[in-house]
């Protein structure tokens, strides 16, 4: 480590301004008011960051590679860097141990950062500040459009939070989509009954592959670095393109407001067997190292219907999930923290399938958004909520393993996006914080928007027997073993009711296919009960 000064000579240091690796914005509130003369940035690549859960080797690779871009822009503007990185002798591995090193070298006046985006994280920063016997300035994050304080105000007094009365909000706030007027666009806040379509048999029209951004020299050495460091752990380093600059991120940008966002709208929701990009942005893993601003992702979307280039619905649905969704589990995450980890309303405490971290299983559609997420890094949100998702709440596992896993193998995934949506959004574990109802479904909501079926041996039709679909099974089973619960959830009242189709023979024919899939963990099981039961 270095600390040398502009004038040549090793200098005391004033602030050293701490940078996560998410936060790669040179705008960054904790750089207010840097003296480049007497003060230092200080950042670090550190295993803990890949090992507290089985992090993927795609996603590490993401952040040391946009980590190291971000330091060398750093010291071309004339600033000194103390830059850890993962192998260098000395480090220690932890957030908390590269700190106290680098203050027991420099001895600042004081550290500085931006606020961090997890609790762990935070908490560890605070450790090791006062294990130094610094003081730690923690400035607010000014990336986002809502701050921790103004969510907790709207949220106070409510009996329950709903994201479409916050996303309104926000709006409203920031003057996105409204009429001279200031009422909606178009007459009316959301078009999401617009945006639910399948490509039907003909798949999905021809569109431009995504920009790819081909790994530069600084970036093929953190791929070779990942691919030493951490060989046993899961994905591919093979098919890297991600944006690791804001140049990059922006040119990303620009190429999907050209050639996607004009159909993002209608086909947000619908999947194909080997088409993990479709008309989706990719630009979630940058907005979240924050490479990208959010406000210039919203303003692009907004022109770009402004200038009759894309469809109302198109822009809307697009902007709901960055200035809605983003903003609201942030504020989530934060209300409930650190508690919210803990929940499991719900009760499940089973294993998450092995299948998880090879892909390898008979069911097409988990065989095929699996497989993509361990190549790529990546799966679209319907394919995480309905797909992986809905599997693992119908099976029941717990939602620490669930959360572990999607924290572990998405590009995009930091805490305090990745949490709130799993456990609360798509498993259910928060009892309703997040989302009003569990979102479950049978086999043939999957049949409906996609392909997968077609190619699967299994009739998603079926609750039991041998072809039957361990979705459409466990979706009963799971109506069952929650019936009194769900039956007081407005939303799920015409689902429960659909059990009264159910004879006592049919239930224990499901419930005894279902714990067989459970006995065979996670993976479908030989049928144990005739005849075959048609349900959707």
């Amino acid at each position: 480590m270095s600390a040398k000064r502009a004038g040549g000579g090793v200098g005391r240091v004033r602030n050293l301004v701490l940078v996560l690796g998410d936060q790669l914005n040179a705008d960054a509130a904790a750089f207010d008011g840097f003296d480049a003369a007497q003060d230092a940035v200080w950042m670090a690549e550190v295993a803990e960051e890949s090992t507290h859960v089985w992090s993927s080797r795609v996603r590490t690779a993401l952040f040391l590679a946009a980590m190291r871009h971000f330091r060398d822009e750093q010291r071309a503007l004339g600033r000194t860097v103390v830059y850890s990185e993962i192998n260098d002798a000395g480090n220690t591995g932890t957030l908390a141990g590269e700190v106290g090193r680098a203050a027991a070298k420099l001895k600042p006046a004081r550290l500085v950062a931006t606020e961090a985006g997890d609790w762990r994280v935070a908490e560890a920063l605070r450790t090791a500040a006062a294990k130094a016997g610094l003081e730690l300035e923690v400035r607010p994050d000014r990336h986002f459009l809502c701050t921790k304080e103004e969510f907790a105000a709207h949220a106070a007094g409510r009996k329950q939070l709903r994201m479409e009365f916050f996303y309104r909000e926000m709006r409203r706030r920031h003057g996105v989509l409204l009429d001279k007027t200031g009422e909606p666009a178009g007459g009316q806040w959301n078009f999401d009954a617009e945006n639910r379509t399948s490509f039907g048999r003909g798949g999905p029209p021809a569109r431009p592959a995504p920009r790819a951004f081909a790994p530069d020299a600084l970036t093929r050495a953190v791929i070779a670095t990942v691919a030493r460091t951490f060989p046993g752990h899961p994905g591919s380093l093979a098919a890297f393109d991600w944006p690791v600059t804001a140049a990059e991120a922006r040119a990303a940008l620009d190429d999907f407001i050209a050639h996607r966002l004009a159909d993002f709208g209608r086909f947000q929701d619908a999947m194909w067997t080997e088409e993990p990009w479709l008309y989706h942005s990719r630009l979630a893993a940058a907005m979240n190292l924050k490479l990208l601003d959010p406000r210039t992702v919203i303003a692009a979307a907004e022109q770009a219907w402004t200038e009759g280039k894309v469809p109302l619905a198109a822009a809307e649905g697009f902007i709901r999930q960055i200035l809605g969704w983003r903003e609201y589990v942030r504020g989530v995450y934060w209300l409930h923290m650190p508690g919210y980890l803990e929940r499991n309303e719900l009760g499940a405490h089973g294993k998450l399938p092995a299948f998880y971290w090879t892909g390898k299983t008979e069911m097409a559609c988990l065989r095929d958004a699996i497989g993509q997420t361990l190549e790529f890094g990546y799966a679209h949100h319907i394919q995480r909520l309905m797909v992986t998702g809905l599997y693992s709440l119908l099976l029941g596992v717990e939602p620490r393993e669930v959360h572990a896993w999607y924290l572990a193998v998405y590009v995009d995934a930091v805490e305090w996006v990745e949490l709130p949506n799993t456990l609360g959004m798509s498993q259910y574990a928060d009892g309703g914080a997040m989302a009003s109802k569990p979102y479950v479904a049978t086999g043939k909501y999957i049949q409906r928007m996609s392909n997968y079926c077609g190619g699967c041996r299994f009739d998603p039709a079926q609750a039991t027997g041998p072809t039957a679909c361990p979705f459409t099974t466990l979706y009963w089973d799971f109506l069952l073993r929650h019936e009194p619960r769900l039956a007081a959830n407005q939303r799920m009242a015409l689902q429960v009711k659909n059990l009264v189709r159910l004879k006592p023979a049919e239930r224990a024919a499901i419930r005894a296919q279902a714990a067989a899939i459970r006995a065979n963990g996670g993976a479908p099981a030989a049928a144990v009960a005739e005849p075959e039961l048609s349900l959707s």
